[in-house]
């Protein structure tokens, strides 16, 4: 029986507001309120709260034959709790119907992987520990930042313990053969990977309301029909996509959430097919073919690389300057610094400072609240220069304090070592050219370690 994976990206970043090289040393404050509560304010009216709402009537609708999965990253779930709580509610309330999945991801929605695994490793499991708070709920399936997966990440996720990852179906990795069926990583043993039906994923998410496209409009019925004829040759045909796409990417007057109210419907009329989370489409398979990935995939742009986030020096300067100050943030720890540092992991920040096609009706353009790469770049390396000023001060405080506290160890040793001496000299009667050889030994042995 082929099944139906739908899962949906839920992110925002913290932008950084517009930190002028004058406002280095100066100012502490580096992110921009009032645009991130404005942006989560929109997007939280016009998809979040509807979406949610479609979502949980049709789950009641199928009587729980509706089924789906979510990755929140922990900067979303940040700003729901200090801006939107209703928001936040309205997942918790979908999680208790028992038919929604919340997958493990970076916290920061972090490149981390690629430079640090030990950060990696960290914001896995502080991710991890709030999908367990708010959803009562421990992921076994992973979901990379973006995507973003090779063999490496594979064979770490394994022994990490996770039992599946989902990534990005690419033509020149699959090599003729077709997304819909289940995989597994070069160096595994039972992990298995859940690879996205782009194209299928794509109608719905990018050419859903462009008039240009051939096959515009997309209708449920027609939409199922593609769903429906790989009946026999797949799997699990796996729609990933950002949530945004219901009346954000895709505006309400497009016809998007009459789409969605229709789609549960058209698609379990085939008596073979149903939905399924990523956990369930794992328990019901068998491990398939190798998808040999020893570069790094993602789902990003035409290239499904990581040219979105490191093609350019701009990029690749940024990224290698947030993750040098690792172990002084450690060092320092506190855990508001260490938060701050965190949250300009976000690949967000790098992503605006894509310049591969920053052109009119370019997707970087949207997404970013820069003028330009230039300026996305500027902004955040001044931020990035008064947070290391800021390290670095702590870190040489601490070492200052260190230093303080061996040397107050030595000068009480050397108290320590004087009494031992004034024990260990002649009585005071005795001529100081009668001291004895022994003493002379001590003496000096003290002095030596002194």
């Amino acid at each position: 029986m082929p099944s139906v994976c739908l899962y949906f990206q839920v992110h925002q970043p913290f932008r950084i507001r517009n930190f002028s090289f004058f406002d280095i040393g100066n100012s502490h404050f580096y992110e921009d309120d009032a645009k991130n509560e404005e942006i989560l304010n929109k997007v939280a009216e016009k998809c979040y709260l509807k979406t949610n709402k479609k979502m949980l009537d049709l789950i009641h609708r199928h009587n729980g034959k509706f089924r789906i999965c979510y990755s929140l990253s922990g900067t979303v779930i940040e700003q729901f709790e200090k801006f939107r709580p209703d928001v936040l509610q309205s997942f918790i309330e979908l999680a208790k119907t028992g038919c929604v999945e919340f997958l493990s991801e970076t916290y920061a929605h972090s490149l981390s992987f690629i430079y640090s695994k030990t950060e990696f490793v960290r914001q896995v499991k502080k991710h991890s520990d709030v999908i367990r708070k708010y959803f009562n709920q421990v992921p076994t399936v992973f979901r990379n930042t973006e995507l973003i997966y090779n063999n490496e990440l594979a064979v770490f996720l394994e022994e990490m313990g996770y039992k599946g990852v989902l990534c990005e179906g690419v033509d020149r990795l699959l090599d003729g053969r077709s997304p819909d069926f289940i995989y597994r990583s070069v160096g595994t043993k039972n992990l298995k990977l859940l690879l996205k039906n782009y194209r299928l994923s794509d109608d719905i998410a990018f050419r859903f309301s462009d008039k240009g496209w051939k096959e515009f409009p997309l209708t449920p019925d027609k939409f199922t029909n593609w769903v429906h004829s790989i009946a026999g040759n797949g799997e699990t045909i796996n729609l990933f996509m950002d949530y945004e796409t219901f009346g954000e990417h895709q505006w309400e007057s497009t016809g998007i959430f009459e789409f969605l109210d229709k789609l549960p419907e058209k698609v379990l009329a085939h008596p073979d097919f149903c939905f399924k989370t990523p956990s369930e489409v794992i328990a019901s398979s068998e491990n398939g073919d190798l998808y040999d990935a020893h570069d790094f995939i993602s789902w990003a742009d035409t290239e499904r690389d990581l040219s979105a986030w490191l093609s350019n020096s701009m990029q690749k300067e940024a990224f290698s300057r947030i993750y040098s100050i690792e172990q002084d943030v450690m060092t320092c720890n506190d855990p508001e610094l260490l938060n701050v540092w965190e949250r300009l992991q976000t690949s967000d920040h790098f992503y605006y400072m894509c310049t591969k096609f920053w052109n009119d009706g370019d997707v970087h353009k949207y997404f970013s609240p820069f003028d330009s790469p230039y300026d996305a770049y500027m902004y955040f390396m001044n931020v990035f220069s008064d947070l290391e000023c800021k390290v670095k001060g702590i870190c040489k405080k601490i070492k200052r304090k260190e230093l303080s506290a061996k040397q107050a160890n030595r000068k009480t040793e050397t108290k320590l070592n004087s009494k031992t001496i004034d024990k260990a000299s002649p009585p005071e009667n005795e001529p100081a050219q009668d001291k004895t050889t022994e003493y002379y030994s001590k003496m000096f042995g003290y002095m030596s370690e002194v």
